[in-house]
């Protein structure tokens, strides 16, 4: 299987539903606070991409997922299913969207604080919204999938702290996972080429503690095997000719929609 080289229109798809689901991230922030439970947020942002973006929630029911999207509590990596727990003060929170609009995938997640984060919490967020950034700015035709994963590696762990490396970003299109696999450690100048035309995710998880992760029986959350925090960021990307475009960019990104390399 190699990457899917996306046509004209189905690129304008792809910035539809990347833009739909920014919108989700952005609508849900203020509900994110002490005492609100994640199945609630799960029904907000249900009803939200049903009713009011006419879309479909992608994770609902994909593999047996039971919910519409993925919130991942402090220690959790990912593909934490929402429940009746509610957050309280200083709990840091991943909300993972992804919307179906016309048939093609917008995915995209961000970090949350409840109430005020720790130092730790706020330092570990931040330093993985940077990883994501300093990926993305890198895509353009030409570079190198291990490139990305490499630059994204060195810097979370100047930090000391570590990658993940069971879960990573990928293709995406008409299909939620496509080819290639986008892995955030490796080594430069390995790996697949970047092509104009590809829409790929980039989503580095990095943990405070060790980089070693277990799969809770529910088979689908992932936790830190030392229970240290996890962080997460992901938007969706077009390779375009000389670079790349964000097709899930929030009103609160400090990152450009579009950037050019005119090396």
């Amino acid at each position: 299987m190699s990457a899917v080289i996306k046509t004209p229109e189905e690129i304008e798809k792809m910035r539809v539903a990347g833009k739909l689901a920014a919108e989700v991230l952005e609508m849900i922030e203020p509900y994110v606070k002490p005492g609100v439970t994640t199945d609630e947020l799960n029904t907000i942002c249900h009803n939200y991409i049903v009713d009011v973006q006419q879309a479909v929630p992608a994770p609902l029911n994909y593999h047996g997922f039971p919910k519409s999207i993925c919130t991942s509590v402090n220690h959790v990596i990912c593909h934490g299913i929402p429940n009746d727990k509610p957050l309280k003060e200083g709990d840091i929170i991943n909300i993972d969207v992804t919307v179906i609009k016309d048939g093609y995938h917008g995915d995209t997640s961000k970090m949350f604080f409840v109430g005020t984060p720790s130092i730790q919490g706020k330092r570990l967020s931040e330093v993985t919204q940077e990883a994501l950034y300093i990926g993305i700015r890198m895509v353009k035709p030409g570079v190198r999938i291990g490139d990305i994963g490499a630059a994204i590696q060195k810097y979370a762990e100047g930090f000391n702290y570590s990658i993940v490396r069971e879960y990573c970003g990928h293709g995406i299109g008409a299909e939620f996972h496509e080819e290639p696999q986008i892995v955030h450690y490796g080594k430069p100048g390995t790996g697949e080429a970047l092509q104009a035309g590809m829409c790929l995710t980039i989503e580095p998880m990095v943990n405070a503690g060790k980089r070693h992760c277990k799969l809770l029986k529910d088979d689908w959350t992932v936790v830190t095997k030392d229970r240290s925090l996890s962080a997460q960021w992901e938007h969706t990307l077009l390779v375009t000719e000389n670079g790349v475009e964000v097709l899930t960019l929030r009103s609160d990104d400090t990152i450009e929609r579009v950037i050019e390399h005119t090396a």
